[in-house]
């Protein structure tokens, strides 16, 4: 009796034990369920949330074909790719970001390395109006040839209104093959109607650089651009001036749109004392300092001359010079541009140019959208500059210099 009792509690036992064994498999298949379905909503969600997934896809898909049903013109695919890239980057609301096509990125290229196909203009920025202003032509360039002058607004480019452009794209509808022709329609004061110049576009080898010895001893260097050939020039105009028994500097920064960072440290290099020439802090706060050693500081007296065209590269430099007090600035505030553009090429050949991060003077100064005061204060004349040639803040420059 005792052997059948025990018999059926030990049966008991094992049937409790499996129901509770299969009720554990069951509650943890049901947790991993639980779990796989969760992980499953969360990546749905963030593909979502994503810009490129199936809904938009769809949605530039549906795009696509209507525009290819109803539009009025043939449509270029490659044109259109392009854009969809182009677009992607112009919501980031910010206009130094941008897309290069392959085609765009060789362009640019170009440009910086100081040989282009164009007209041979210097284009800056009107700071009342906003639009792009002639701010000087190369000697024996179309641009010259043709009539444009210095403070000439840029309206059209062949047609096409250049409003609200950022002044890259306004050159990149200049620029072109050479031989072929470019309308430039410009407002220039004291007209009564828009002026039309067409242009034929020529190989144009920029001097970024000009030098001039004035009497006293007075040397003028004008930097126009920071191109890769601006080193090699400035290197040259300074020992031009050196040579020539030099007793003060006239640095001209005006309506310098800026360009290569690289280009820029090299050249304050040769200007500056022992320390920080500039520093940088991308999102993250890392923080990238560029340096001088001193070695070939300016010992005589300087002015630098700025105003509202003077931008981001020429900010740089200003910054720099005005913190050591290294030399007067003298001008107008400068544009203010703290920010620094990375090109990151893209394996098919095109690139993003992307804003990375701030710079801050030596001082720590962050100057975006706030630009850089002068020491001295002077607004250029540009009615008696038209007139009889005479340029008000480069007078006054050589007085200063002529006192020290």
């Amino acid at each position: 009796m005792s052997e059948k009792k025990s018999f059926r509690s030990g049966l008991l036992c094992g049937l409790l034990l499996a129901i509770l064994m299969i009720g554990s498999i069951y509650i943890g298949s049901q947790v991993y369920a639980k779990i796989l379905y969760q992980d499953s909503q969360a990546a749905n969600a963030e593909a979502r949330d994503s810009v490129v997934n199936a809904s938009t896809s769809n949605k530039m898909q549906v795009i696509k074909n209507t525009i290819e049903q109803y539009y009025l013109e043939d449509v270029d695919e490659e044109n259109m790719k392009d854009g969809v890239y182009a677009g992607m980057v112009a919501s980031l609301g910010d206009p130094y970001s941008q897309y290069y096509s392959q085609e765009e990125l060789e362009e640019l290229r170009q440009e910086t390395q100081g040989i282009y196909y164009g007209i041979g203009a210097y284009i800056g920025k009107d700071t009342n109006t906003g639009l792009p202003m002639i701010t000087g032509t190369i000697e024996g360039t179309p641009a010259e040839a043709s009539g444009l002058q210095y403070g000439d607004l840029i309206c059209k480019v062949d047609g096409q209104s250049v409003e609200g452009m950022d002044n890259s794209e306004v050159v990149m509808l200049i620029k072109g093959e050479e031989g072929t022709m470019v309308t430039v329609t410009v407002y220039r004061e004291g007209e009564s109607d828009y002026l039309d110049f067409d242009i034929e576009r020529k190989k144009i080898e920029s001097p970024t650089v000009n030098q001039e010895m004035f009497e006293d001893g007075i040397g003028y260097i004008r930097i126009m651009e920071f191109d890769d050939v601006t080193v090699d020039q400035f290197t040259e105009a300074l020992a031009v001036c050196k040579g020539s028994d030099m007793k003060g500097l006239i640095l001209d920064l005006r309506n310098n749109p800026g360009g290569n960072v690289q280009t820029v440290m090299e050249i304050a290099r040769q200007l500056l004392p022992e320390g920080l020439i500039v520093y940088t802090e991308d999102k993250d706060g890392k923080r990238t300092e560029y340096s001088c050693n001193g070695l070939n500081e300016l010992q005589v007296p300087m002015v630098v001359l700025v105003n509202g065209g003077s931008a981001s590269s020429s900010e740089i430099l200003a910054g720099a010079i005005k913190d050591y007090g290294k030399g007067i600035l003298l001008g107008t505030t400068t544009f203010g541009k703290g920010i620094v553009q990375r090109i990151v090429p893209l394996t098919d050949g095109s690139a993003l140019k992307l804003t990375v991060s701030h710079y801050y003077t030596p001082k720590g100064n962050n100057i975006h959208e706030v630009g850089i005061e002068p020491d001295e204060e002077l607004t250029f004349d540009a009615d008696a500059y038209l007139s009889d040639g005479t340029d008000n803040q480069l007078e006054r420059a050589k007085e200063i210099l002529r006192t020290k």
